[in-house]
């Protein structure tokens, strides 16, 4: 699946076009192209095969060319006419969190900046605040951004490696050489980001199951081939190692390549203290085998409950299974709609009718129209009348739609913690999130709590700011939101979005322990990214949460309920 590498390029295209200084709708139309290849489910290889490129949304003929020639070829001509004449680190500048391309010719035209080495050290010397419109405190964020990105490292986004994991568990059942296939690892345990894939399987064939592995068509090269297991690189640069075992083992295998680390240790302990032997083998007594065909039946033979993979962090999980207390975590067939998504009314890609009908395939009850607005001019924000002329239509689409489809908005905290529109215009409105999107260098714990005592501020959306991997978590004071989302009635989000998960695991389980109610939301800009569920109701297990706990589990009826 290169859905992520074509997106790659077609950003990297519209980057280098911006700082070449090309025509501005020229840009947008690429870096929209990307965020539909970037989202779509469906590979966009078998769309090309199918001579469909031109049908996906903000794909036109120019640019179906280019992924064409890239697919085809695996390279771009478009790409590489662009890279003419500028240095091969430049682009990599863009990956730090406040660079965008403006700056990064500005870096290169004034200074002769040609990598990110190149900006730490003018940074470090003060040549950046010699140049009009910077200063000492944008060398400071950049020093921050650098470090920030030194340490994660070659991590890719869960919701960018979950598709193509799925993708290879599908590929492996089909092959005819494996019986059980399984995901393990940190994608299993559904953290944010991943370093590689690991993939367990049952085979009568290990060596043909092996072989099948290696010759997988998005296999860029092996790593390493053997009789049981196999390393590969992916076209994408990501490495996935299969592991081939036998039945009998596959559950304790399972329950090691899973993790965590701590969490087996635990386990090994516990084990041990039942005079018995826990390893990826099996669980043994006195060298006779007692379990591992499941993890079920592992976990009961040491006396607990089964420990659901998202929570096996070492985070008090062992203890409630011992002792029969593990909550009953939420599943996404829990999900009755989705109270966050956008369409061409603001910056979304497509009509209110659209995403209804795709929310509907999906099986929902209701969903929530969320478009920006207020003054965001980025965001394409709505003002008074867009937002009257809105709800005209949504009234007019429900009298014949199979989905019940509120009208909400997405509306913008300002620095001084009033909201960016009046509340006139919002008690008007079924649903009302608020949000940050400004002013996030500083600790914005008062504008959350001035948005929460606002009576129309029904959710606070992605509440700390953060986009992982490019923008830290903006400073707040969690515990004091929390309890005031408790005092208030707010509901706290879980944002679904792959680079935003916010809020986190961590702060979900104390929203969660606090009382607070939870929306899980995909944000979703385009059909396609309704997907993103999974994610969220895989964070949301990560923070222990239940099915009562997330408002949109309920019926239509009462989750409106739980609204202020």
């Amino acid at each position: 699946m290169k859905n992520q590498e074509v997106a790659a390029l077609l950003y990297e295209i519209a980057d280098l076009m911006e700082i070449k200084g090309e025509i501005a709708f020229k840009v947008i139309a690429y870096r929209r192209a990307a965020q539909t290849v970037e989202t779509m489910s469906k590979d966009v290889e078998a769309v090309w095969q199918e001579g469909k490129l031109e049908d996906l949304q903000g794909v036109g003929k120019g640019i179906a060319e280019t992924i064409a020639g890239f697919l085809e070829k695996g390279k771009s001509k478009h790409l590489d006419e662009l890279k003419k004449g500028f240095p091969p680190g430049l682009v990599d500048m863009l990956e730090l969190e406040g660079i965008g391309p403006k700056k990064v010719k500005l870096f290169y035209e004034k200074l002769k900046i040609k990598s990110i080495k190149d900006l730490e050290k003018a940074c470090k010397s003060g040549k950046l605040r010699n140049v009009p419109g910077l200063g000492e405190k944008t060398e400071q964020n950049i020093l921050q951004s650098i470090e920030h990105a030194k340490k994660r490292g070659g991590r890719m986004l869960l919701g960018y490696a979950v598709p193509i994991a799925e993708q290879i568990v599908a590929e492996m059942k089909k092959s005819g050489h494996a019986e059980r296939v399984n995901v393990a690892g940190s994608i299993r345990r559904g953290k944010e980001t991943i370093g590689d894939i690991d993939i367990l399987v049952t085979s009568e064939k290990p060596d043909k199951a092996i072989e099948f592995f290696t010759k997988m068509k998005d296999v860029a090269d092996v790593i390493a081939k053997g009789p049981t297991k196999a390393s590969v690189h992916l076209h994408s640069g990501l490495q996935v190692d299969l592991r081939v075992l036998t039945d009998k083992e596959y559950g304790s295998a399972l329950m090691y390549f899973t993790g965590s680390k701590e969490h087996n240790v635990e386990m090994r302990r516990i084990a041990i203290a039942k005079r018995m032997k826990l390893s990826e083998y099996g669980l043994l007594k006195s060298d006779k085998f007692v379990a591992g065909h499941t993890e079920e039946e592992v976990y009961k033979q040491l006396g607990m409950q089964f420990v659901p993979p998202e929570i096996r962090e070492m985070r008090g999980e062992i203890e409630a299974a011992q002792h029969g207390k593990l909550p009953k975590l939420i599943e996404l067939r829990d999900i009755r709609g989705d109270l966050q998504m956008h369409t061409k009314w603001s910056d979304g890609s497509n009509t209110v009718e659209e995403m209804a009908q795709a929310a509907s395939q999906l099986g929902y009850q209701y969903i929530c129209i969320t478009d920006h607005a207020g003054n965001m001019k980025i965001a394409n924000a709505m003002g008074q009348k867009e937002i009257e002329r809105q709800r005209a239509e949504i009234d007019k689409i429900n009298k014949h739609s199979d989905i019940h489809i509120l009208q909400g908005a997405e509306i913008d905290i300002r620095a001084d913690g009033r909201l960016d529109v009046s509340n006139d215009v919002l008690k008007k409105l079924d649903i009302v999130l608020a949000s940050l999107h400004s002013a996030l260098k500083k600790d914005n714990t008062s504008r959350i709590l001035a948005a929460m005592d606002n009576p129309n501020v029904d959710i606070i959306a992605h509440p700390s700011g953060r986009l992982i991997d490019r923008r830290e978590t903006v400073a707040l004071d969690m515990p004091k939101i929390i309890d005031k989302a408790k005092e208030t009635c707010t509901i706290l989000e879980i944002d679904a979005q792959p680079n935003r998960l916010d809020l986190n695991d961590v702060s979900v389980r104390a929203a969660v322990d606090a009382g607070c109610l939870i929306a899980i939301d995909t944000d979703a800009h385009a059909p396609d990214q309704l997907g993103f569920m999974k994610l969220g109701v895989l964070t949301a297990r990560r923070g222990w949460t239940k099915k009562e706990d997330v408002i949109n589990t309920r019926p239509l009826d009462k989750m409106l309920k739980c609204l202020k």
